[in-house]
């Protein structure tokens, strides 16, 4: 059986810290994870629109073995900046890999769709997000909150408002495992137009309602709702407004290799709690971190056990973060978003 970590957050994941900074008025945010020693890193993308900064780099056959942070940010290619601000940040405490006498921090990033929110964009020559993600890094602690906060700031979903998520898990071998995720997606996380998330059969306790699925399901389940297809939002396309971007870590012993298929492993979380998902038009990504900390080197059984920890609490971070939201007066595309406060 499943059991959640003390704070049921990814920090249980011990050696990480996260971070988060939000502008209310630009409804958007940063979310960092920041690591205490260079952790094994790795990425997977299967969603058809992602926008990214270093993640070549983790893959399994090139150099680099470690990164010092991951950044998941709003503000499409714009937030890529954010990433340079937890950069400084990790810079100005003489965090970073030593390159010809430099410290050099590696931060890979990602981005989600969350401009046309109703959020003021209008932000001059340079968008803000360099100053939010140097901000994150200083902010970043064991202890945070989820929902309408850092990258989850903006986050819509398909007739909710999105946000972000975090969950873990606790194996019979030792390891923990924890996800993090900011939720944009293209499709809807619950039943049809339920209060029932189809992530519901791996929820532990009561931490996203304790609904379970509805019974019977409802005519409208298999429907394909999108973002941006309501009948009520005449005018307006579902192109270039979605992804869900995560983080899922362990404290297990990984190799670069493994740490990819721990990423690989987590995109099966996304299947359980989105419907749709890995859309042409989502950017949908998952880093994956191993700090190693606990000290285990796992058999054969215990990785397929991490490896299925890792989609099941993916799966609950994101409804998590969803169930955590809270939208406010302007938020665009909110149909039915009240069901859930």
């Amino acid at each position: 059986m499943f059991r959640t970590g003390p704070r049921n957050l990814i920090t249980d994941v011990a050696g990480l810290r996260v971070g988060n900074a939000s502008d209310a008025r630009l409804k958007s945010g940063v979310t960092t994870v920041l690591c205490d020693e260079p952790a094994v890193g790795g990425v997977q993308i299967l969603g058809g629109a992602p926008g990214t900064r270093e993640t070549d780099l983790l893959e399994p056959h090139n150099s680099v073995e470690a990164v010092h942070a991951v950044v998941l940010s709003g503000g499409s290619a714009f937030g890529l900046d954010a990433a340079s601000g937890v950069q400084a940040e990790l810079r100005e405490r003489g965090i970073g890999f030593e390159v010809g006498g430099f410290r050099v921090p590696i931060v890979p990033a990602a981005i989600l769709f969350d401009l046309r929110n109703g959020g003021d964009k209008d932000w001059g020559r340079y968008p803000p997000y360099r100053d939010l993600g140097y901000e994150a890094a200083q902010t970043a602690t064991a202890d945070f909150e989820i929902g309408t906060i850092g990258a989850g700031t903006g986050a819509l979903t398909e007739g909710l408002k999105g946000g972000l998520g975090s969950a873990s898990t606790l194996l019979e071998s030792g390891v923990t495992v924890g996800a993090l995720a900011a939720v944009n997606p293209t499709g809807s996380v619950t039943v049809g137009r339920t209060r029932h998330f189809w992530a519901a059969p791996f929820e532990i306790g009561d931490e996203f309602g304790g609904l379970g699925y509805p019974s019977p399901m409802p005519d409208d389940a298999r429907r394909i709702a999108l973002k941006y297809r309501d009948k009520s939002l005449a005018g307006q396309t579902r192109s270039g407004g979605n992804t869900t971007i995560a983080v899922i870590a362990t404290d297990a012993v990984l190799t670069k290799a493994a740490a990819k298929r721990l990423a690989i492993s987590a995109h099966d979380g996304f299947v359980r709690a989105i419907w749709p998902t890995h859309t042409p038009a989502d950017g949908d990504l998952v880093f994956a971190l191993a700090t190693g900390r606990s000290g285990i080197e796992l058999t054969a059984d215990a990785a397929i056990d991490l490896y299925a920890a890792a989609g099941a609490t993916m799966a609950r971070a994101i409804s998590r973060g969803v169930f955590a939201a809270t939208p406010s007066e302007n938020d665009l595309f909110q149909v039915w978003s009240s069901r859930l406060t």
